[in-house]
């Protein structure tokens, strides 16, 4: 018979531990994406608030009870339809006096615009889901987003969000159609409206 060479036991114990540390190393250092939210630019805080004199006709009020139902301008309405209705508030493209009015502004490289005094107010009631939410506010900055696409195909010849439009014209395009949605405070709504 060959010579059969007795192998020392391996011992398990030190690659338990080491299996461990690699383990708690590697949940250490890795991150998750998991941030999920709204992109907004808020405007700088002040210590004093300043009232400010808003018409009725400029501001379109979206409430979200808490059943997840909207309702836009005091009547009930279904998500897919919200992008539409804000669109046309935003642009009064017939100039309804029950709209929003327009300032005509002289912005760089546009020119004389007419720029919609309207604001979008969002109110939810704390029952109101997350997702809900979310989805509304996409909607709303959907809206947004398509005029101003419009305004920049009519004077640039390109969407807003092409990458070949210049810092500039992506400027004039904002200042044209300005984001106007203001977060109300959460409330409990009795009933759900």
């Amino acid at each position: 018979m060959a010579n059969k060479r007795d192998l020392p036991p391996i011992n398990a114990g030190a690659l338990a531990d080491i299996s461990f540390l690699l383990l708690i190393f590697f949940l250490v250092t890795t991150t998750m994406v998991s941030d999920r939210g709204l992109s907004r630019i808020l405007p700088p805080w002040e210590e004093e608030k300043n009232e400010m004199d808003v018409k009725e006709r400029n501001v379109l009020s979206v409430f979200i009870n808490l059943r997840n139902e909207i309702m836009v301008g005091g009547e009930r309405m279904e998500l897919t339809e919200l992008k539409d209705r804000a669109k046309i508030f935003i642009q009064n493209r017939y100039d309804d006096p029950n709209l929003p009015e327009k300032e005509i502004t002289e912005i760089e490289l546009i020119g004389e615009f007419p720029v919609s005094s309207g604001i979008v107010s969002v109110l939810s009631d704390r029952g109101t889901s997350y997702g809900m939410y979310i989805a509304v506010q996409n909607e709303l900055t959907r809206a947004f987003n398509e005029i101003r696409d419009e305004v920049s195909f009519r004077f640039f010849g390109r969407p807003y969000t092409d990458p070949g439009l210049t810092n500039a014209q992506r400027i004039a395009v904002q200042q044209a159609v300005p984001l106007k949605i203001s977060e109300a405070e959460q409330r409990d709504m009795a009933g759900g409206q």
